[in-house]
């Protein structure tokens, strides 16, 4: 009997040299692994092989969230060296943000980030995030782009040469900590030939937080508290789905914040309805997913909350199965690694 909320049913072995450090040249030869549910066949494409699995009438959900060069390194006025990540906004000012060697730094200090930026602590809350105000002189987003880099997952070790590879092509609303790492395996030509096919690609948005890098610590996840993140479902984009589902057409999820994002409205009651709130929803087996009929993913963290949701939609044993297949055929793994597509 498989213990479905014990941590240690989510492990699996990865050898080191297959965590990808970079991403490839091309984004869209990375490699496919395809999984079929009905038959448990697995087959090896390449990801821009994945028209030969998509078809007209099927709806690709893609979140066009941007990535904010959200990791800063400040120092406090004593010179103590401190990393700031940034979380959540709270208004033009004020943010919630993670803290490198947060024990140094109190209320009312001031970190200098640089000559254009400074941020002074104004609250530690209970979760050991912090609340911070930046001091600036101009526009925000602008000064960030100069003073921050991009907030890499801990186990890329490689610097990135090009910021807008931890971007996907189809980026739009700034606002997230960490990339919808599914998606950056498209390419605009790869998305225009979709498209041309009759796929309908439509857009959500989830602000991805650095909480998705945090592993599930307790051994029973049921006690693992979610992070929260917010979302936004507009009413065109519902409407469209919702018809979609009425018709029998396939929605096809691109990534886990996809999943997240519909699934968290579809727990709000059927049909779908224009949303815009925070989510902590957490998917692991079993579970009846409610709109997402097949799915584009990477390849998730061992006891993470991601390789999780994989298992509650492809099932446990499947997806321990293609885990197990991808290692044996060396596939890529993590943020900068290859893809999988679950139908």
């Amino acid at each position: 009997m498989i213990n479905y909320t014990n941590i240690n049913t989510y492990d699996y072995y990865l050898p080191e040299n297959l965590i990808a450090q970079t991403p490839l040249d091309k984004r869209d030869e990375s490699r496919l692994l395809v999984f079929d549910r009905k038959t448990k066949e697995i087959k090896h494409k390449q990801f821009k092989n994945i028209t030969d699995f998509l078809k007209r009438g099927d709806v690709l959900v893609v979140n066009n969230t941007r990535v904010l060069p959200a990791r800063l390194f400040a120092k406090k006025e004593t010179g103590a060296q401190v990393e700031v990540f940034l979380h959540k906004r709270i208004n033009l000012t004020d943010w919630e943000v993670i803290l490198g060697n947060a024990k140094r730094v109190h209320v009312g200090n001031i970190l200098i980030i640089n000559d254009e930026l400074q941020c002074e602590l104004l609250e530690i809350k209970e979760d050991g995030n912090r609340i911070v105000r930046f001091i600036f002189d101009g526009v925000f987003e602008e000064i960030l782009d100069r003073a921050g880099s991009m907030p890499l997952p801990p186990y890329i070790h490689e610097k990135l040469k090009d910021k807008e590879r931890y971007q996907t092509v189809y980026n739009k609303i700034e606002g997230s900590s960490a990339a919808p790492t599914a998606g950056l395996h498209f390419t605009e030509e790869l998305l225009k030939k979709i498209q041309d096919m009759g796929v309908e690609i439509v857009e959500v948005t989830l602000d991805v937080g650095l909480g998705t890098f945090r592993p599930c610590k307790e051994e029973d996840i049921t006690k693992h508290i979610m992070h929260s993140e917010h979302f936004r479902l507009t009413k065109d984009v519902a409407e469209k789905i919702n018809k979609a589902k009425s018709e029998g057409r396939r929605v096809i999820a691109v990534g886990t914040t996809s999943v997240r994002t519909l699934e968290s409205v579809a727990s709000d009651g059927l049909p779908l309805k224009e949303t815009e709130r925070d989510t902590s929803i957490f998917i692991y087996p079993p579970y009846k997913f409610k709109v997402v009929d097949a799915l584009i993913t990477n390849f998730h963290l061992p006891k993470s909350t991601l390789i999780m949701l994989v298992s509650a939609f492809a099932g446990y044993e499947n997806t321990m199965t293609i885990y197990k297949t991808a290692v044996e055929n060396e596939y890529r793994f993590f943020s900068f690694g290859d893809s999988m597509f679950i139908e």
